[in-house]
């Protein structure tokens, strides 16, 4: 059986106020085409199929039409799984609907565990896989707060209730398997911050808990699993070097950080107990550039994309010593006629003032919401040996907000 792992899709995601749908359109469009290519019979999306838990009605219609194309290919079953981007509510509301076309929506964990545990049968009704589909363990789903906990206390929670759910669900798969009899294959799913795990400056991949202790090792992965499907790191990368438990990445970049990055989905050859990966590369869709340097160099860059007749989106690092004061002007002046568009300039000759504008074009979309309260320290000279806890209990304090909203949904 081939099975098609991919994640991370962020449906809806902008790059500095640009609209990416036809970039998206694009990926599902050629997903389909890779499922008929393969012959997939299951594909497994990791959560954050939104980039927001109130997608737009643009990104919906992206995420229906694909799922109703899926229906009509060789690709038996969908399970979608959700991620710290989605809306569980979201998601689950049509699930009984999609039912109907073999797509299995796993918003949120319920009071009974075998609504994670899916069988998957052919097309005889035979059962031929099984499917722990776990999605995002959310911090009041796994761990009861307690007054005068510490940091360290809710961490270590977390990651037991993380370890302490994965290994219920292996036990209940198990016990399936058994029920069914033969030698059906047990994969898992899992959108999660692993140990050693890669990210890339500039990919949006947030801290999913208080801190950034709680995250798990491989070792919470049971040895009844064949091939583990995790998402949440938009690099493409195996968990403690094991080819069959790994993050399918993203597919396309995010941010101007994963301009030179490879993204790829997995396709996974199952055969009884064993399984075996192959990496297959995303195109790009359109292309991401950073431009850095002085002056000189940056215009010679840009002569050479011009030239080239290059359609590229740029981030424009400046980093010359000579005081520009007309940056953007010269810029927009290099691209004129061209296809080429410039979604970010930073200046770094100026970059040095803190909270305040470095140069007529930032603003915050040029921060993320770390960056603004760094200066904000900086700005007010608390103490170096300050600053940890306090970061950590602002870090605690945005994940409240983000819990708040899903609860208000």
């Amino acid at each position: 059986m081939n099975i098609l792992h991919t994640s991370d899709w962020h449906i809806g995601r902008s790059l500095y106020g640009k609209k990416r749908y036809e970039e998206f359109e694009a990926f599902l469009t050629w997903l389909i085409a890779t499922i008929e290519a393969h012959t997939i019979r299951v594909l497994l999306v990791a959560g954050d199929i939104f980039d927001t838990s109130t997608p737009s009605n643009r990104a919906q219609e992206l995420y229906y039409s694909f799922l109703c194309r899926v229906a009509a290919s060789p690709c038996r079953h969908v399970v979608i799984i959700a991620g710290n981007h989605d809306s569980p509510s979201f998601l689950n509301a049509p699930k009984e609907l999609l039912k109907a076309l073999d797509v299995h929506v796993i918003g949120s964990i319920t009071t009974d565990l075998q609504d994670e545990v899916l069988v998957l049968c052919d097309e005889r009704n035979t059962p031929e896989l099984i499917v722990c589909a776990v999605p995002y363990l959310r911090d009041r789903d796994i761990r009861t707060a307690e007054p005068g906990e510490s940091i360290e206390d809710k961490e270590q929670k977390l990651l037991a209730g993380i370890c302490d759910h994965y290994a219920a669900i292996s036990a209940a798969a198990i016990q399936k398997r058994r029920e069914l009899g033969g030698d059906i294959p047990i994969v898992a799913m899992g959108h999660l911050f692993t140990t050693g795990g890669k990210t890339v400056e500039g990919d949006g991949v947030r801290e999913l808990y208080i801190g950034s202790l709680a995250r798990v090792s491989a070792g919470i992965f049971s040895s009844c699993f064949t091939y583990v499907a995790l998402g949440h790191l938009h690099v493409p990368q195996l968990v403690n070097g094991l080819e069959t438990v790994r993050y399918s990445g993203a597919p396309l970049a995010m941010g101007f950080g994963e301009a030179r990055q490879q993204k790829s989905v997995c396709r996974v050859h199952v055969n009884g107990q064993t399984a075996s990966v192959e990496v297959i590369d995303v195109p790009v869709f359109q292309r991401l550039q950073r431009i850095k340097g002085d002056w000189a160099a940056i215009q010679g860059c840009i002569m050479k994309l011009v030239a080239a007749g290059s359609p590229a989106w740029l981030e424009v690092i400046y980093e010359g010593d000579e005081i520009i004061g007309d940056l953007r002007e010269r810029l927009q002046r290099a691209v004129a006629s061209s296809k080429i568009e410039i979604l970010r300039i930073k200046n770094n000759r100026v970059f040095d003032q803190v909270l305040r504008q470095t140069s007529a074009q930032e603003t915050l979309d040029d921060l993320d919401v770390n960056e603004v309260f760094a200066r904000c320290l900086e700005m007010h000279g608390v103490a170096e040996e300050q600053r940890p806890e306090l970061l950590q209990t602002y870090e605690e304090a945005l994940l409240l907000f983000r819990e708040e909203d899903v609860r208000a949904e």
